[in-house]
């Protein structure tokens, strides 16, 4: 995965909340397919894109023993919030609870020993 394009959210039915968003928009994402990713052992359930805002909000599962080799988001700035299992990147292994805010560009590995659930935020700048 070389790149934030792993992670673009397309037209399928299942691409969540698609911006912007007027009063209050409900997705149920329990109903919705895990899709696969350019990175093998990678699935995500889009939940909300504004492309033209630059914002979209993922769920994002990992296999346990999957793992990406060193990517950036350019221009993104990259927030993780680990809900089950661990989740590590090339400094640290995080748990249920923690959070990693990533800046726009900062290089970085991603995988899982035994799989995990994540909430990913990006922002472009």
């Amino acid at each position: 995965m070389s790149d934030a394009s792993a992670w673009r959210i397309g037209n399928a039915p299942e691409k969540g909340i698609v911006g912007p968003v007027v009063q209050s928009m409900y997705h149920t994402s329990n109903n919705a397919e895990w899709q696969p990713t350019e990175a093998e052992g990678f699935w995500i359930k889009p939940l909300f894109e504004d492309a033209e805002r630059g914002e979209k909000t993922i769920l994002m599962k990992v296999d346990g023993g999957a793992w990406s080799p060193m990517h950036t988001h350019p221009g993104e700035l990259e927030q993780i919030y680990v809900l089950q299992g661990s989740f590590y990147d090339q400094d640290k292994t995080l748990g249920p609870g923690d959070f990693c805010c990533r800046a726009p560009d900062a290089a970085h590995e991603a995988g899982s020993k035994e799989g995990a659930i994540v909430l990913l935020i990006y922002t472009r700048r």
